[in-house]
Order: C-alpha cells, then sequence, then structure tokens
C-alpha cells in the first residue's frame, strides 16, 4: 500500500474548496459526469481508429445511489487509468497557492462554474472520494486511490475487473441532500438531459394496460431509467428533420408550451463550431415573459442559462439551445466578454436571426403577417438595440394599418407621402395604439383621407422615438387623436369660421364659464367641417409620449394632470345654432358643460362619479 501527499502548496486547499465553492456545489455532479463523458469519447475514437481493438460493450454511464452507505457512485466504462495516470492526474492540483486562489476567486459567487476544478470539485459534497479504475491498455491493472479531503491520499490495488473507473463519494454530514434520490434525479434532469451517451440511475416502474372494457388489466413494467436523450434534434442534420420533429423537441425543453411561430436550426463549423435550435415562442404583445429560456451546452454538456454574453440582448426572448465546444464548460463572464469566437458567434446569431425573418417572409407572406403581433416585438426590440439587426430589418420589418392591411416600413412611407406630407416635407405617420377607444378620430382621419396604423405593440413608444431619429427627423408620429383632423397634417391653408370675431368670444366665455377648473386643459375655438364633433379633446403627441415613456420606465409625472386640449368646432350646427340662441344662460352652460363631457367621455375620461353624473344628465335633456 502507497501513501503519500498530493502535490498542493498550501495545507488548506480542501477547506477553501468548501468554504468558496459551497454557494453553487450541485455543479460536482455535472463535472463528474463530464468525466465520465470526457472518458467514454476517447475509448470510442480509439476503437474508431483501431488502437483500441477490444469489444466496447455496454458504453452506458451509471449513476448509484447507496442511502443505507451513504455512497454516490459515477460509474463509467470508458478509458480508466493507470496507476502512473492516478498519480499525474489526481495527485497534482496545479494552484499557484492557495492564498492567490482566495484572493483572485473570493468575490465570485458562482466560482465552480467558472474555474476546471472539475474532479475536485467532489470535495464540496463528499468527506471522502475514492477512484476505482482500469485501464483499457492490457497491461493496466485495477488501481483504487482515496481522499479524506486533506493533501493525504491512499493508492493500492483496486477491485474492477473491465476497464473504467468508479467515483465513489462518501457523502460528508452536511451534504446530505445528495443522498435524496430525487435531488439527484433533478441535477441529472438539469446537467445530463442531452449527453452523447446513456446516463442510468437505477430503475423506473411504468403501468402498462392491457385487454378491453371490464377485462383492461394494468401491468408494472420495471426499466432502466435513462435520464438522457443521446440525440438532442440539435445534432442532427436539418434536412432529415420535420415539422413535427421541432415540435416535439420544443415540448422536451419546455413541457406544456404553446406551439413555437417557428425556429432556426444554427449549424456552422467555421471559423468556429456551433449549432443549436432556437425558438420564437409566442409573447403575446409582452416583454414579461420568463428569460434564461437558451440553454448553452459544450459538447452536450450543459452549461449554463444565463447567456446574455453570448446572445445578443433582443434574442434573450428566444428559447432554445447553443451548442458549441468552443465555449469551455467552466467559463466566466470576463472570459465571455473577450473571447473572439464568442464576439463571432454573437455576430452569427444575429445575421441567422435576420435572414430567416427575411426568407419567411419572402417565402410566405401571408403566414409571416397572420404571427407578426408576436414576431414585431422580436424584430422592434432588435432593432432598438442591435445595429446591424437594424440594418437587415427593412426586409421584414412590418407595419400593420386600421384596415388590417400589411406593409413593409419603408414602403409605407412611400405609400402616405404624397397625401401626409407636411408643410416642414415631413411625412406625417397617423397611428392609434387603441382601436376601440380612439374610434371616432380614426373615422375622421379616414374620411380626411389618412391612413392610421395600429401601433400598440408594448415597445411601439420607443420604436416609433427611433425610428424618427434614423430617418433623420423626415419622419413624424402622431397618434391621431393627439389634434383635430385638419392639424394632424400641420399645411398652410387654413378653413374659415362662421361665426365673426365677436360670436367666437362669446363662445369661449360660455365654455370658460361653465367648465371651471380645466385641470390641464385648455380651450381652443377651431373652424372644421361641420361633419366633425361640435367639442372634441385632443392629447399633445410630445407631452402625452413623455408622460408615456415615463409610466413605462416606471417614474412617476407627480401630481401633474393630463394635459389635454379642448377643442370646440366654431362651425358645427349645435355650437353656431344651440349656443347662439336665445336660451337662458343657465341652460347654455349646461349646454355647453354636457357637450364637454360628451367629448370626455369619447376619450375614455369620465370616471365614477363624474360618468354616474352625466348619464343622469343625459336623461334630464331626453325627457
Amino acid at each position: 500500500m502507497e501513501k503519500g501527499n498530493i502535490s498542493v502548496q498550501a495545507d488548506n486547499i480542501f477547506p477553501i474548496i468548501k468554504k468558496f465553492l459551497y454557494s453553487d456545489q450541485e455543479i460536482f455532479l455535472r463535472e463528474l459526469i463530464s468525466n465520465a463523458t470526457d472518458a467514454t469519447t476517447k475509448i470510442q475514437t480509439l476503437s474508431s481508429k483501431g488502437e483500441f481493438k477490444g469489444e466496447l460493450g455496454d458504453l452506458t454511464i451509471d449513476i448509484i445511489l447507496d442511502e443505507k452507505k451513504k455512497t454516490l457512485t459515477i460509474r463509467d466504462r470508458g478509458l480508466g487509468m493507470t496507476e502512473a495516470e492516478v498519480k499525474k492526474y489526481l495527485n497534482e492540483v496545479a494552484f499557484s497557492s492557495a492564498d492567490s486562489f482566495l484572493k483572485k476567486y473570493k468575490d465570485d459567487a458562482n466560482i465552480i462554474g467558472h474555474f476546471g476544478l472539475g474532479f475536485y470539485s467532489a470535495f464540496m459534497v463528499a468527506d471522502k472520494v475514492e477512484v476505482d479504475t482500469k485501464s483499457y491498455k492490457k497491461s493496466g491493472k485495477a488501481v483504487k486511490w482515496s481522499c479524506k479531503g486533506d493533501p493525504k491520499f491512499q493508492l493500492g490495488e483496486g477491485s474492477r475487473d473491465f476497464r473504467g473507473t468508479d467515483i465513489i463519494l462518501h457523502i460528508s454530514e452536511d451534504s446530505t441532500e445528495f443522498l435524496q434520490k430525487a435531488r439527484i434525479q433533478s441535477l441529472l434532469d438539469k446537467y445530463s438531459k442531452f449527453l452523447p451517451f446513456p446516463i442510468r440511475f437505477g430503475t423506473k416502474t411504468r403501468t402498462e394496460w392491457e385487454g378491453e372494457g371490464e377485462d383492461r388489466k394494468s401491468k408494472e413494467i420495471v426499466e432502466d431509467n435513462i435520464v438522457n436523450n443521446t440525440a438532442p434534434l440539435w445534432k442532427k442534420k436539418p434536412n432529415k428533420l420535420k415539422e413535427d420533429d421541432y415540435k416535439e423537441f420544443y415540448q422536451e425543453l419546455y413541457p406544456h408550451s404553446q406551439e413555437p411561430l417557428f425556429w432556426i436550426h444554427l449549424n456552422i463549423d467555421f471559423p468556429f463550431n456551433l449549432t443549436g435550435v432556437l425558438y420564437f415562442p409566442k409573447l403575446n404583445n409582452s416583454l414579461e415573459i420568463q428569460k434564461n429560456k437558451i440553454q448553452l451546452y459544450s459538447n452536450q454538456v450543459y452549461v449554463t442559462d444565463d447567456v446574455k454574453e453570448i446572445v445578443p440582448e433582443f434574442l434573450l426572448l428566444l428559447h432554445g439551445v447553443i451548442d458549441s465546444p468552443d465555449i469551455p464548460l467552466n467559463v466566466s463572464r470576463s472570459y465571455l466578454q473577450s473571447d473572439s469566437n464568442v464576439r463571432k458567434i454573437t455576430s452569427y446569431i444575429t445575421k441567422k436571426v435576420a435572414d430567416k425573418l427575411k426568407s419567411l417572409y419572402k417565402k410566405d407572406k401571408e403566414n409571416f403577417e397572420s404571427k407578426w403581433d408576436d414576431v414585431g416585438t422580436f424584430v422592434k426590440y432588435g432593432m432598438l438595440s442591435d445595429e446591424k439587426f437594424y440594418d437587415k430589418s427593412n426586409a421584414f420589418c412590418l407595419v400593420k394599418n386600421t384596415e388590417n392591411e400589411f406593409n413593409l416600413f419603408d414602403d409605407y412611407v412611400e405609400k402616405v407621402k404624397a397625401t401626409q406630407t407636411d408643410k416642414n416635407d415631413r411625412t406625417v405617420i397617423l397611428y392609434s395604439n387603441d382601436e376601440k377607444a380612439q374610434h371616432s378620430y380614426i373615422e375622421s382621419a379616414k374620411a380626411y383621407g389618412y391612413d392610421v396604423l395600429m401601433m400598440n405593440n408594448v415597445i411601439d413608444n420607443h420604436f416609433m422615438q427611433h425610428m424618427e431619429q434614423k430617418n433623420a427627423q423626415k419622419i413624424t408620429f402622431v397618434r391621431v387623436d393627439s389634434d383635430t383632423v385638419d392639424k394632424l397634417v400641420q399645411k398652410d391653408e387654413e378653413a374659415a369660421s362662421v361665426l365673426s370675431e365677436k360670436e367666437e368670444e362669446k363662445v369661449k366665455t360660455l365654455f370658460t364659464d361653465s367648465l371651471g377648473d380645466l385641470k390641464g386643459g385648455t380651450i381652443e375655438l377651431r373652424p372644421l367641417s361641420p361633419e366633425d364633433h361640435p367639442v372634441m379633446i385632443t392629447k399633445p403627441e410630445f407631452m402625452r409620449r413623455m408622460q408615456e415613456m415615463q409610466m413605462m420606465q416606471g417614474m412617476k409625472m407627480g401630481d401633474m394632470p393630463e394635459m389635454h386640449n379642448i377643442v370646440v368646432n366654431s362651425n358645427h350646427p349645435l355650437i353656431t345654432d344651440k349656443l347662439l340662441s336665445k336660451m337662458s344662460g343657465d341652460k347654455k352652460e349646461r349646454y355647453a358643460k354636457y357637450l364637454y363631457n360628451l367629448a370626455r367621455l369619447n376619450q375614455n375620461m369620465l370616471k365614477g362619479e363624474e360618468m354616474s353624473e352625466f348619464i343622469k344628465t343625459s336623461l334630464e335633456f331626453m325627457k
């Protein structure tokens, strides 16, 4: 029996491992199974090259839990190790010193996921680790190594009679959660779901039914509990896959989810290796969906679902899988931010998404348009946050008008330029964000010969401002209720009023006296068409947009009332005839206030007690 010391430069290396890696100790299982997978891959490679001539046999990796002995074993049938290899790989921990290690990583809360400790992560959960291994080499005999979490080790004869390695963890008292079957199963589901070799965790029982009707009987079948899919969809060739294959895999990743809109199969081997499938989920006009739905793998080994350093921000809304051996298993944020391959991957994913959207639009416009309410959120978010994506977006960025007609954004600007260009040579894009609430304003605009877009996406406020800037202020967005229809597109010509200046002053005074405190409102007389409303309330674009942006960012405008204009149509018969008639002053004031409240009702500004009072007044007028 040989005894010796593991080659480290400080005796306290193991307490440091336990103390500073504790926050993410579950990673130990991923590390050990990854090592087992590597060993199995290597023996398979040697066999394919003819350097190993024996039988490969069953390459299943076993996870064996023994609650009585308080052990967890990871067993592979891979390469195995000779005595010399055990000494080399297990006894030489290459730290410059424990002190520098501690100093460098003490602020990193997830150190094990970012540092290549590999095998030694076992000591986070075990107070004793045994390695029973036998090399594939004919001269290799079984070797057993053990260590109790200090620099001392023991090395002797092992018990294996077949190549491969058993790593036996004697779980410590403060880590007994890893002796629970459900806990281990959840870790296997998380980290080993798509490893390339079968991972077996004991057995499972399923029920089969035989016969029909009253003769129908159940039958319990015990079978191997294989926890992983060894051939995940992203490793297959796209031309071999059908639409249903992608949908089934989506359900495998996200059980009981709504079907995705469509997907992109990533497959590149130069200048870096990258495979994966990214799905566009249904967003239902909301950015408040669960993020961290893109899983990052390295050679089918799960790394993380925090991929913001790899995937452009706007594509974090996507779901799916990215697998790249060029991204190491243990990786830090600083590495990702500085690595050239990662930057290339980010650029590649953006290009692939843009190309896919362009292809989908060209291939089937109607299908693309039917999904625009969800797809538009991705596209607009991408245009706001990624310059390269913006440059490609003119091929698939759509807008929809109130008639449910779609146009590419650039085409739409050209379409309305002739009728909706103002005196400053800007193309005015009229829009509504609530078709029902703004229905009368939309109808007025359409009657005037204008077209109105629907802009009710969750990020449309930001999108419109961005597009105004990008188009060098040659376009401007104006909400359809922000002014009277004759002023939505500012022209030089002015309509004439049928009232004299003196009559206009009378009408304005009447409204001022009867309305009292307008709470942010101003009164203005305008000579509109007799077919327009007698009184209209408009909300100035600039102030309203500012308020909406601040509300989206969680800011409050204090006690500032909502800014609005009260526009009295000086050419409407109810103004020219009724308010200038010989009826009593009190009746005129009530009449003016009623017309004002009618306008407020049209803008959904009447609530509670005021609404009740308005209904009561309406009934009195009807009498």
